[in-house]
């Protein structure tokens, strides 16, 4: 009787090593698994956020190189909250061959903030030669040339220190608001907007 009786023991002993000793070694694998994942999926968290908007810039290919009225291109930017608390500076971007007529090109530039959906319009002049009929552009390259087949670039500021008060996604739509329709030799068009200072 004594001697199952201490048998007993010994296999309550056994018992609760087993329960108490085992799964602790397991748990603690488990935890640095689960540890593991949880670090991985935040790095991938944080490698899908999308990064805050520094510069935006896409450009249109017009069609045929004749710009029609009835073509507008248009441009969509995301900003995110934290956006919202800096000014932006706008330009437009402008290809065209040696034999565009104009020294200028006028725009329609309509915007839809977030919410909005009539947006507003206002027209703007962008000036593409100088007063004795030079291309103020660059050239092939960066290099200015002469030649009816050339291809001149032109980024031309528009507004400096914009403010975009509400996140979300704006619109902006190019038309061309020239005399002649379609306009010739206009290659692309296109909107680059730049972070700048904070605002106060």
């Amino acid at each position: 009787m004594h001697v199952c009786f201490i048998g007993l023991i010994k296999d309550k002993r056994l018992l609760m090593q087993s329960i108490f000793h085992q799964p602790f070694k397991k748990d603690n694998r488990n935890v640095m698994k689960l540890g593991f994942t949880c670090a991985l999926l935040g790095m991938l968290a944080l490698a899908c956020k999308p990064p805050r908007m520094d510069t935006f810039e896409k450009n249109r290919d017009i069609s045929r190189s004749d710009w029609a009225v009835n073509d507008k291109p248009f441009f969509e930017l995301e900003l995110a909250p934290e956006d919202t608390a800096y000014y932006f500076n706008m330009y437009v971007n402008v290809r065209h061959t040696d034999a565009y007529p104009y020294s200028n090109l006028w725009l329609l530039i309509n915007t839809q903030a977030p919410g909005d959906s009539i947006g507003t319009t206002r027209r703007v002049e962008l000036p593409l030669a100088d007063t004795y009929g030079k291309w103020t552009g660059s050239g092939v390259n960066g290099i200015v040339v002469t030649g009816k087949d050339d291809i001149f670039e032109h980024r031309i500021p528009i507004q400096q220190n914009a403010i975009f008060s509400k996140p979300g996604r704006y619109r902006f739509t190019f038309e061309q608001n020239m005399r002649q329709n379609p306009l010739p030799d206009i290659l692309s068009v296109g909107l680059r907007i730049e972070k700048g200072a904070p605002r106060k």
